[in-house]
């Protein structure tokens, strides 16, 4: 990680200095001279990182050269920053105040200059120390591949993502029929069945496997599933299966809020005692979670079951309970080596016996250490997969043992699988490190928002323009993306969900690579995670482990915490990240002072305080959160997030937010009023306004010329042909209030920028601008994603020339019947939601003809209470894969036609008709319509007749 962090800060200066040169006079020699102290410092870190885990004094001084590079990069930008606003004339003579102190009336250059050389010295007299510890000099290629070969390169890049769908599970056949055997009988059965087995054994994926046969989904007639984790809440839990199983409706979910804990556990008892449900629990780590869980789940007269994974025997065999155990065991001999091969070896790569032979007598003798391990297995053929060699499998077998070695005594599988995955993070390229340590800053079970990881990163100076390959045009999100994809090929993070063009929409990482991660991070004092801050809790800061500053904090807040931060200046003063978690589950009980600690963190890159609200002493209540103006001191940062949080203002002072690239400010107030000092944040990357504000005038966007995403545009409150200089925009939305003079006039002054437009969100307040909101989707032809919301009546007729366009959701548009002709013609649309009142009140039926929808893959219909009748004809939608229908009250029978879909491979029911919920039941007159359809998710009937 020391390779990673003077890499990163050597790119940082460099970029600083050559952007801000003119803001360095009077310390640009000393600048220099640090650069080259790091340069040469570089050779060497190599091999320093490689051997810390086996010395002491080795890890020691690579720490030390982690916080002096880390102090260099501070003291530069910082100076650098405050030279720029003292020769602002105006607008930011205020930006440094908390610096008054430090720099009095001018600007210290000699004592920075001090400051810079002293970090100089430190770096030379480690580098000095080098000989003493034998660290030996090696190279490393400048494009940062870390020494990659071109044929590891196109052995990593050929590789499929083949576990998004789990399509590799090995020696699971006879598991997933035993347990599907005890589900589905209606005598002696279980109403609770256990899956117990140590973590990365596959338990989940077993669950899932279950959770989605045919025969279940044929069975049960509702379900859920829950990840519970060793961070859970009772009534979270509850809340989230009772959702799940009822198919709550906003309305409902509401209502169950304002319940108390004993009535949302009376409830879910008798809605799964009355339904047949299957609930899945997945990950109960100890008896006490069961114990306050049970009390919401019936025993007796019901046909519901619970399917529980642990990794606790006594969790899985609690006495006095009807229920079945399986015991989940590990690979055998045979099956560890089909999971290997599936995932590390290439057949037609491996054509030659010789070779084969040896990889196989190689991979055997590997795979003794992983014992069996699913998720170990998995890991090291991420390793193993990008090696094409004999010689380099030969020297992976040779430092297995050396990941694996610990797994003697104690827990002796589950320590031995921390290191083989400890073997995958070492053998990492150097930029990848840090990325991957970042990500232990979510909790366990998180899905993590991929869009918001890259900007994090970014924000981080964790990913730069250099790292991509010579003549390309990406962006550097495009390249943060990248870099998510490497990690998820290193099989250490799993793909959620992918959008309409196939990016990654979110991840997660396995419980055991997390603590994998976790351990790396503190090794290198990478993060430090604090828990439940109270008044009189030590900060997990005082733990001894910790080598160097901490740099970034992530803070899980429950219901004992009494503050967001603890008052600690000699740490806060070094924290460049700040990320919350739990927030909305948090009310403190007092918003004085709340946020006022934040004021400490001097050096903040990234600050994420999203779901903040407060509440009044004794009640419930949520109020509205001052953000304090002290927060435009926080110079450095370029991240900002206060997404659905109860903030009352947007203070001026964040037009002194200079360096911001990324700034979210979707709060939770109808009734926020923004000044016109965004146009100071020159460096802004992404923009989210709130979704209702006012302005005093209009708001000035136009110098924003990074700017790529721009969310909550108002035509009231801001001038549209702003948008035709925002020339790197690329992600819009747009609020269309009442008529617009001289559209037509503006539209074609910004036509070159909207046709860069990829993707569009137009929301139209008013039945009025129907015709001027298609005029702006008219002007942006070459848009992937389209979403309109609100009345348009009629699409543009050329839309189906729109050949970018994969992704399409209509909501409350009140489109005439015939503009189905138009949708249908799209070659290239893959995904189609129509919500709500997407077609006018008197559209009964709706008609997929004949050869239309050629590209379509995914089709959501939700709350279209006045359709009908669904009806296909032969030849349409022949690539349909998944089809969801929800809450269409009038809606009684499916179509004959979905048996001709050969391609459906998932189809949800919820919140339907009792009539259409009857006929497609197993035994029902329409089930014969579906059966063909590998996953069946049917859940409870709507209420209303």
């Amino acid at each position: 990680m020391a390779e990673a962090v003077v890499s990163f800060v050597l790119e940082s200066v460099r970029d600083f200095t050559i952007e801000e040169a003119k803001f360095l006079s009077g310390v640009s020699h000393q600048v220099e001279v640090a650069q080259t102290e790091l340069q040469l410092m570089q050779g060497f870190l190599k091999d320093a990182d490689a051997r810390q885990g086996q010395d002491e004094t080795v890890r020691i001084w690579v720490a030390k050269i982690r916080d002096a590079a880390y102090d260099l990069e501070d003291v530069i930008q910082t100076y650098g920053l405050k030279v720029d606003s003292k020769k602002q004339e105006s607008g930011l003579k205020n930006v440094f105040k908390r610096f008054a102190r430090t720099f009095k009336e001018g600007v210290d250059v000699h004592r920075i200059g001090n400051e810079i050389e002293n970090i100089t010295t430190r770096i030379s007299d480690l580098r000095s120390s080098l000989q003493k510890y034998s660290i030996k000099e090696l190279t490393t290629d400048r494009d940062g591949s870390g020494g990659e070969s071109s044929l590891q390169l196109h052995e990593r890049l050929r590789r499929s993502y083949s576990h998004v769908v789990e399509r590799d599970v090995v020696g699971l056949e006879s598991n997933v029929k035993e347990l599907v055997m005890h589900l589905v009988k209606d005598k002696n059965r279980h109403p609770v069945v256990s899956i117990w087995g140590m973590g990365g054994l596959g338990k989940t994926t077993l669950a899932k496997q279950v959770y989605h046969h045919k025969k279940v989904r044929q069975h049960f007639h509702s379900f859920a599933w829950v990840c519970v984790s060793q961070r859970y809440q009772v009534r979270n839990v509850w809340e989230g299966i009772l959702f799940e199983v009822i198919s709550a409706t906003k309305e409902q979910r509401q209502e169950m809020k304002d319940m108390t804990d004993d009535e949302i556990a009376k409830k879910l008892f008798r809605v799964m005692q009355k339904m047949k449900c299957l609930v899945i629990l997945d990950d109960i780590w100890r008896i006490e979670t069961w114990n306050l869980l049970k009390a919401a789940f019936p025993d007796e007269e019901t046909e519901s079951t619970i399917l529980l994974t642990t990794r606790s025997q006594k969790v899985a065999t609690l006495p006095n309970r009807n229920a079945f155990l399986h015991e989940l065991q590990p690979l055998n001999e045979n099956e560890s080596w089909n999971l290997l091969e599936k995932k590390a070896i290439s057949k037609r790569a491996d054509n030659d016996l010789g070779m084969y032979t040896k990889k196989r007598e190689l991979g055997m003798n590997m795979l003794r250490r992983c014992k069996g391990l699913p998720l170990a297995i998995i890991v090291l053929a991420g390793v193993l997969a990008r090696k094409s060699t004999v010689g380099e499998w030969e020297r992976v077998h040779e430092n297995v043992h050396e990941y694996i070695r610990r797994g003697i005594g104690h827990e002796e599988e589950y320590e031995g699988a921390s290191w083989v995955l400890a073997l995958s993070y070492d053998d990492l390229p150097y930029y990848l490190k840090p990325c991957f340590l970042y990500l232990g800053q979510y909790p366990e079970d998180c899905i993590i928002s991929v869009s918001t990881l890259t900007k994090l990163w970014v924000a981080e100076g964790l990913i730069f323009l250099r790292q991509q390959r010579h003549g390309s045009e990406k962006t550097i999100e495009d390249i943060a993306r990248d870099c998510l994809s490497e990690l998820v090929e290193m099989s250490l993070v799993q793909v959620g969900t992918s959008g309409s063009t196939g990016t990654i929409k979110n991840c997660r990482i396995h419980d055991l690579v997390r603590d994998m991660c976790l351990l790396k991070a503190k090794e290198e004092s990478f993060l430090q995670i604090n828990y439940s801050l109270q008044e009189n809790t030590s900060s997990v800061a005082a733990e001894a482990a910790q080598l160097g500053k901490i740099r970034r904090l992530a803070i899980y807040l429950d219901e004992n915490a009494d503050r967001l931060v603890s008052s600690r200046d000699k740490t806060n003063g070094h924290v460049r990240s700040l990320l919350f978690f739990g927030l909305r589950e948090w009310r403190p009980i007092s918003e004085k002072g709340l946020l006022s600690p934040l004021k400490d963190f001097k050096m903040l890159r990234v600050l994420k305080l999203e779901g903040l609200c407060a509440r009044e002493f004794g009640s419930s209540n949520a109020r509205e959160v001052d953000l304090p103006s002290e927060i435009g001191n926080m110079v450095h940062l370029r991240f900002l997030s206060v997404r659905s949080s109860n903030i009352r203002t947007f203070p001026p002072s964040l037009g002194n937010l200079v360096c911001l690239q990324t700034l979210d400010f979707r709060v939770r107030n109808d009734d926020m009023v923004i000044p016109d000092v965004i146009m100071k944040m020159k460096q802004l990357r992404h923009l989210y306004l709130p979704w209702t504000y006012r302005a005093k005038g209009k708001l000035e966007l136009s110098a924003l010329g990074h700017l790529q995403t721009l969310h909550n545009l108002s035509s009231e409150y801001c001038d549209l042909k702003d948008v035709g200089r925002l020339t790197n925009l690329r992600k819009l939305k747009i609020r269309v209030l009442g008529s617009l003079q001289n559209l037509e006039e503006i539209l074609k002054s910004t036509g070159s920028t909207l046709n860069r437009i990829r993707s569009l969100i137009v929301k139209n307040d008013t039945n009025s601008s129907e015709e001027q909101a298609m005029q702006i989707v008219s002007s942006c032809r070459g848009i992937y994603k389209l979403t309109l919301d609100g009345p348009i009546a009629e699409l543009p007729k050329e839309l189906h020339n729109y050949s970018n366009l994969t992704k399409l959701v209509l909501w409350s548009c009140g489109l005439k019947e015939d503009q189905m002709g138009i949708l249908e013609k799209l070659p290239n649309l893959t995904i189609l939601k129509l919500l709500g009142e997407a077609f006018e009140e008197k559209t009964k039926i709706l008609v997929f003809s004949k050869g239309g929808f050629p590209s379509l893959e995914v089709l959501y219909v939700s709350r279209m209470h006045q359709i009908t009748e669904l009806r296909v004809e032969e030849g349409a939608m022949p690539l349909l894969c998944r089809l969801h229908i929800q809450n269409c009250r009038r809606l009684t029978t499916l179509p004959d036609e979905l048996r001709y879909l050969t391609n459906l491979r998932e189809l949800t029911i919820r919140g339907m008709p009792r009539e259409l919920h009857r006929r497609i039941e197993e035994d029902g007159e329409d089930f014969y319509k579906i059966q063909h359809v590998p996953s069946l998710v049917i859940g409870e009937p709507s209420r209303l007749r």
